[in-house]
């Protein structure tokens, strides 16, 4: 059986593959960069899983590049959005993701975040690197607090609610907009309430983005939201880049209709709008949410279980439904 790893994964995921089946049979893209389409396609072919990361998009035309025999494509991440669920439906092919395991250091990113915007640390870290500062002032990089603000939490499944309760440090308060309310005990404990789109936008000192991408996500922070917070907000996102049209809160910083922004994902990624670069009140970093070693190991061991589990002729762990 062949088994295709669409990028270089770490150690302990190869491990579980190996002692499943052997090496012969692992076909991995050996680099740590991106591979490209025609590569992909060819990497896949004749492969009975694939073990894919976000970066590749797994639709019709991968999976018919891999062939009938493809039982299951393992993505090494909680989101699947690169995936056509609807095409893997069609063929019968499985679907599994590494939920749960990036909670924690996905959260501790989105705080660096959140951090790192308040208090222009990139800014100040830039000046200090080039030479440029000439020692304390008074007025030089003043920031935000963040001590007994309110967090907004757009969407909070288990990272939103990792990250409200790093929140209770703060001694913040919590506005979360999510499809499910929290029952009232749990709400207690976040010291959180549930709030429409409009008052998190309006209302948040600090508004930070866990949803998944959906078409209903997509954009769903524009000119129209930016432009209801306050001057002195700021926004992060650790999801995914394209719930922010990242024109318009190039713009919404331009014209000081917010704070700061902090990035660790882009709408079209890896390429970066340079207006961002060019804009101090960017904080930006490039996708680490998840990047601890302890993590990354987690995941890829994860993904690997997954593959060995229906290749066994087993049930994964962690199914991802398809459309009927």
């Amino acid at each position: 059986m062949k088994i295709a790893v669409t990028r270089r994964i770490p150690d302990a995921g190869l491990e579980v593959l190996k002692a499943w089946g052997g090496a012969k049979d692992i076909a991995v893209h050996e680099t740590d960069e991106g591979i490209e389409r025609g590569a992909l396609l060819r990497l896949v072919e004749g492969a009975d899983a694939i073990l894919s990361t976000v970066t590749e998009k797994m639709d019709a035309e991968a999976m018919h590049a891999a062939g009938p025999q493809l039982k299951i494509i393992a993505n090494m991440a909680v989101g699947y959005d690169n995936i056509s669920l609807a095409d893997a439906a069609e063929r019968k092919i499985l679907v599994t993701n590494t939920p749960g395991v990036l909670t924690e250091a996905t959260a501790d990113l989105a705080w660096t975040l959140i951090l790192g915007a308040s208090r222009r640390a990139g800014e100040a870290e830039r000046c200090l690197r080039a030479g440029q500062w000439k020692g304390w002032g008074p007025r030089q990089f003043l920031g935000v607090d963040l001590h007994k603000k309110a967090l907004g939490l757009f969407g909070l499944g288990r990272i939103g609610r990792a990250v409200a309760r790093r929140a209770l440090g703060f001694e913040m308060s919590v506005l979360y907009h999510d499809v499910h309310r929290l029952s009232a005990e749990e709400e207690k404990a976040l010291n959180a309430r549930w709030a429409g789109k409009e008052e998190l936008v309006s209302a948040s000192d600090i508004l930070s983005l866990h949803c998944p991408l959906t078409p209903e996500t997509r954009h769903a922070f524009t000119l129209n939201e930016f432009s209801k917070m306050k001057k002195t907000a700021v926004i992060v996102n650790s999801a995914r880049g394209p719930v922010i049209r990242e024109a318009d809160l190039c713009q919404a910083l331009d014209e000081g209709m917010i704070f700061a922004a902090g990035l660790d994902v882009f709408e079209e990624e890896p390429v970066v709008n340079p207006r961002l670069f060019h804009h101090e009140r960017a904080f930006l970093l490039p996708h680490i949410g998840s990047a601890t070693m302890e993590t990354r190991d987690t995941m890829a061991r994860m993904a690997a279980q997954n593959i060995t589990a229906a290749l066994s002729g087993g049930t994964p762990a962690n199914l991802i439904p398809l459309p009927l």
